[in-house]
């Protein structure tokens, strides 16, 4: 079953993924950075991991707020 939910109800939604996002690519960088020295594998697959989340919230930030980014990054 779906629910319906408002467009506030939405936002937060859209909210509390972005801060979710930003939380876990926080982490990975960590993580890369903290593995660079030691294991470049890891530290390379970590790196994925930073660049898919920058690529999320890109999408977050534009439906929260649209034409703020312009080009890519």
């Amino acid at each position: 079953m779906t629910d319906v939910v408002d467009s506030d109800e939405l936002l937060r939604r859209i909210q509390r993924a972005r801060a979710c996002a930003v939380e876990e690519e926080h982490r990975w960088r960590g993580r890369r950075d903290t593995l660079g020295p030691t294991d470049p594998d890891a530290a390379r697959e970590a790196g994925v991991r930073v660049m898919t989340y920058e690529a999320v919230l890109r999408v977050l930030d534009e439906i929260l707020t649209p034409g703020r980014h312009v080009g890519p990054g």
